[in-house]
């Protein structure tokens, strides 16, 4: 099959402008079978740029199988060398495809949460030891994702594609001047449409994700809000996913940081379960800002739903160090809301109105 030239591009895009792998560094390319043409291509640009690549391909179906039989021994085993494997790379690379996204829906809530407590170590240093490892998360198009956004497949390419390889120094001066009002104020106040929310952000450590391309797409603000000063409540209008578990008509009511009421029209025993995970995860570790003009239609694959222009995420647990930090959990749960019938106040400036930016 002829490769997509796009591809080689988005490839070039990962290797020199995400992670800026130089010559002689070690770079981790993880991703499963249904991305192998996108891994070899890839494998090629670091090739070309003098590095040592080493790839990491997970088989499908191995997940679900895992929860089912898994026993505690090995529910609870830290896998070490793959610690010692991501302390060996500079650079890594994660792909973002699916060949079912729904492999874990039957999967047991809890012995999930249990190994992600456990592995939690090894994505907190990918996440957060930006001076020992460079790292980006990559879209690439696949079926699976075609269908969760209602697309074709051809569809979801151009999509995918257009998201990706566009201008990103002209969007990146525009974030900026979204970031500077953040940077300059720190109160708060979300209102309108299924929102009443008011807290306190981190804005010196605002951070646009166009400056380190640790997302492929781009295109979001975020920053971590002060732990103990979000009051008030707020309905999230799009599901959200996590290990395969839709949950829908999330409302969340906070009191001094902490979620004090909760519920979900659907799988409300996972929100809860979610929210249980640890003493920090009724905390709030990020708030969010969507503005990637190419994203406008929700596809339930988080990498593009949480920069949907005219959208804001809060992620429920870890706060990136970057930001802040304050609020350490094994869970960072990202929850979109559309703002197009809400508001955005910073320091009793409206900032933002219907999704449409006041700067």
């Amino acid at each position: 099959m002829p490769t997509d030239l796009r591809a080689r591009e988005l490839a070039k895009l990962a290797v020199k402008k995400c992670v800026k792998l130089k010559k002689n560094e070690v770079i981790i390319i993880s991703g499963s079978s249904e991305a192998e043409p996108f891994i070899v291509e890839l494998y090629k640009q670091a090739i070309l740029s003098g590095a040592h690549p080493i790839i990491k391909m997970s088989p499908n179906n191995i997940s679900d199988f895992f929860y089912k039989y898994a026993n505690k021994e090995q529910l609870t085993h830290f896998p070490q060398h793959l610690m010692d494997l991501v302390k060996s790379a500079q650079c890594y690379i994660g792909i973002n495809t699916d060949m079912n996204t729904r492999e874990l829906t039957s999967a047991d809530p809890n012995k999930i949460k249990i190994r992600e407590k456990v592995t939690a170590p090894i994505s907190n240093y990918i996440v957060n030891t930006r001076d020992k490892i460079r790292r980006v998360t990559i879209a690439y198009p696949c079926i699976a994702h075609a269908i969760e956004a209602e697309m074709s497949l051809v569809e979801w390419e151009n999509f995918v594609y257009n998201a990706c390889l566009q201008d990103w120094d002209r969007l990146k001066k525009r974030l900026n001047k979204i970031k500077k009002v953040f940077k300059e104020g720190s109160n708060v106040h979300l209102i309108g449409k299924n929102v009443d929310l008011k807290f306190k952000v981190h804005g010196g450590k605002a951070i646009s994700d166009l400056e380190t391309f640790e997302n492929m797409p781009g295109g979001e603000i975020f920053m971590a809000p002060f732990r103990e000063s979000l009051n008030g409540w707020i309905k999230f209008e799009y599901p959200a996913i996590e290990s395969c578990k839709e949950v829908n008509g999330i409302y969340l009511e906070f009191e001094n940081g902490k979620v004090i009421n909760a519920r979900a029209e659907k799988n409300q025993d996972f929100l809860f379960s979610m929210l249980n995970t640890d003493e920090n995860s009724r905390y709030i570790g990020e708030f969010g800002i969507g503005c990637n003009p190419k994203i406008t239609k929700f596809t339930k694959n988080l990498l593009f739903d949480e920069k949907i222009n005219g959208t804001i995420h809060l992620a429920l647990g870890m706060a990136y160090k970057e930001n802040g930090g304050g609020n350490d959990s094994a869970i960072h749960w990202d929850l979109v809301k559309d703002m197009k019938e809400a508001k955005i106040i910073v320091d009793g400036k409206v900032i933002q109105e219907k999704g449409k930016w006041r700067i």
